[in-house]
């Protein structure tokens, strides 16, 4: 990093944290303190509004983080283009990625990433769909990979693998004895639903809807932010959930889960990668590529 002052203030900027921002920097409080005061006094601004609740971003605050981020992207960019030329990649790529991607997709392929270029330092943050989202668009992230296409028009889109989201009981369960359950009892069964956010929630509230059953007809027992929960709960109860075919593989093999047809009812998805519309960092760029040839 060419200017460590610009890289304190965006940690604190982000963290709005002294205390973190030299945690995650591995260097003293008061260094922060001096690095902000430093850039305060170059440019006679004052950057954080302090208070007894803590800190907040003053409007020039804002505008030196905004300057500070389309900076450390041309850095990002530099490093890439230049060890390009010597076809050695190198640099920091920052990933996030919905729940059910994180958990079941993506470690073998960031795994053979990796093992192909060595010196591409990757962070991974897992979240929902809307809170990647978002990541997105603060710049906190690189690249998003996300359950179903949302309805944000600031975002390119580009289609990544298809999934399937079927519903899922206890292998037990007395409801896996019918072949099929007709679409219409739906809403006096058990289920559990993931969490406010999540894409697999999306897909499947405007699923019901186009059949005529919404959301609020349902019979909820629980919400949860992890298809690992939800499945370990099926295993013990009488509910039901709908949940990503990825993400059942090994219980339906081992015959813990079951998946019942509805009748009526078909849910298919892509999962996509998403960037801000313009153009895209160049590690971004060569991890896309990479994913897209991978063989699943």
């Amino acid at each position: 990093m060419f200017d460590f002052r610009l890289q304190v203030f965006h940690k604190v900027a982000k963290r709005l944290s002294f205390t973190k921002a030299a945690e995650e920097l591995f260097i003293t409080q008061p260094a922060v303190t001096k690095h902000i005061r430093e850039i305060e006094q170059q440019y006679k601004v004052q950057l954080f509004d302090r208070s007894s609740n803590g800190i907040a971003l003053t409007d020039a605050g804002n505008l030196l983080l905004q300057h500070t981020e389309k900076i450390f992207e041309i850095y990002r960019n530099i490093e890439f283009e230049l060890n390009g030329l010597k076809r050695q990649y190198k640099g920091k790529l920052r990933i996030g990625a919905s729940t059910t991607m994180a958990q079941y997709i993506l470690p073998p392929l960031l795994a053979n990433f990796q093992n192909k270029y060595k010196d591409v330092k990757i962070s991974l943050f897992t979240e929902n769909t809307r809170q990647i989202e978002k990541a997105l668009a603060q710049k906190e992230i690189d690249l998003g990979i996300i359950e179903g296409r949302s309805k944000n028009k600031s975002f390119k889109y580009t289609q990544f693998i298809k999934d399937e989201i079927v519903l899922v009981a206890s292998a037990n369960h007395l409801k896996t004895k019918r072949s099929s359950l007709k679409i219409e009892e739906l809403p006096k069964l058990p289920l559990l639903l993931r969490e406010h956010g999540s894409g697999t929630l999306e897909v499947l509230s405007d699923a019901l809807k186009k059949a005529g059953i919404k959301m609020s007809q349902l019979q909820v027992e629980m919400r949860m932010n992890s298809s690992e929960s939800i499945k370990r709960y099926l295993c013990n109860s009488n509910c039901m959930a709908f949940l990503s075919i990825h993400s059942i593989l090994k219980e339906l093999e081992s015959r813990e889960l079951s998946i019942i047809d509805v009748k009526g009812l078909n849910i298919g998805r892509y999962f996509y990668m998403i960037l801000p519309y313009g153009e895209a960092d160049g590690l971004s760029n060569l991890f896309m590529n990479f994913a897209l040839a991978y063989n699943f």
